[in-house]
């Protein structure tokens, strides 16, 4: 293994163990439920949305490593940007892990969330680590609740 390589899968168990943003913001006013019916990730996502900008994020539920540890690690990325930077964001995160047309995403500004990246590798896990984004996706257009099936 490459000192790389090791450095995420230590950010990936560290955000595992010390989940980021983790509980219900005061004042959320967009939330929604999402489940991983294959593996049994169910969390749910807190946006507090202020004049086109999320002042704060959090998230609630149990998860793998991997859907945990993406879902603290979304959190950190949303706080303080707009409703577009982060619908932006989602389909950026979506293509990295998905590699829908077998194009490699551009990793570029995308900070801590490139320790996502090697999930592609491991298909039975990229629904893992979309849960949280999906949620978020669904929170912002006003859905109750989502599905990675």
């Amino acid at each position: 293994m490459n000192d790389v390589r090791d450095l995420y899968e230590a950010l990936i168990l560290d955000h595992n163990r010390q989940p980021r943003n983790f509980g219900k913001p005061v004042g959320c006013n967009y939330q929604s439920h999402g489940i991983n019916p294959l593996c049994g990730d169910d969390i749910t996502v807190y946006l507090t949305v202020e004049n086109g900008m999320i002042k704060d994020v959090g998230f609630s539920g149990q998860g793998c490593a991997i859907s945990t540890a993406s879902a603290s690690l979304m959190t950190e990325a949303l706080k303080g940007k707009t409703v577009a930077e982060a619908e932006e964001l989602f389909s950026h995160m979506h293509h990295l892990l998905t590699r829908e047309n077998g194009v490699a995403s551009d990793l570029s500004g995308l900070g801590k969330l490139k320790v996502l990246a090697g999930v592609h590798e491991f298909p039975a896990r990229v629904k893992c680590a979309t849960l949280a984004w999906h949620t978020m996706h669904a929170a912002l257009h006003g859905e109750k609740s989502t599905s990675t099936e």
